[in-house]
């Protein structure tokens, strides 16, 4: 007899899982698109096979103001990609599904010029969360969706 309702409670809370799947927002788990940063960085994200990739399609300012010129990676660590500019730059590298609403894999940080293992995790349809660690250092921002 205990077995049954151990078997009936098992059966509901698996239909109760189910239902609230089903409940889940869709445009949540959706991060495919235009991503404002707080410094004023775009990144477009897209999908790149079964994973998400995403590169930076446009700067505020748009200009250097140290050098009035486009910026360029001048903090990349190899002296041979300083020059190359940052707007095209990939910087969440095969970010790979890692559970629901996250996905894990490689973000390029310009500002230090150097790739980090991370994480995105989609909080909303409109705030997506940026993770990255370097060795023991970890730290993270949210975007703003602004377009699909």
């Amino acid at each position: 007899m205990a077995l049954n309702r151990v078997a009936y409670a098992v059966a509901f809370g698996l239909v109760v899982l189910a239902l609230l799947a089903l409940a889940i927002d869709p445009a949540i788990a959706d991060p495919i698109g235009l991503w404002l940063d707080k410094d004023g960085t775009t990144i477009r994200v897209q999908a790149c096979g079964q994973a998400l990739c995403g590169a930076i399609v446009a700067l505020n300012p748009p200009n250097d103001p140290a050098t009035g010129k486009p910026w360029t990676d001048k903090n990349n660590s190899d002296r041979a990609l300083r020059e190359r500019p940052l707007i095209g730059m990939p910087v969440f590298l095969a970010m790979q599904p890692d559970g629901p609403n996250r996905w894990s894999g490689q973000l390029y940080d310009s500002d230090r010029g150097t790739t980090v293992t991370g994480h995105l995790i989609e909080l909303s349809g409109e705030t997506l969360r940026v993770e990255g660690c370097l060795l023991v250092l970890c730290g993270g921002e949210n975007l703003t969706r602004i377009g699909k």
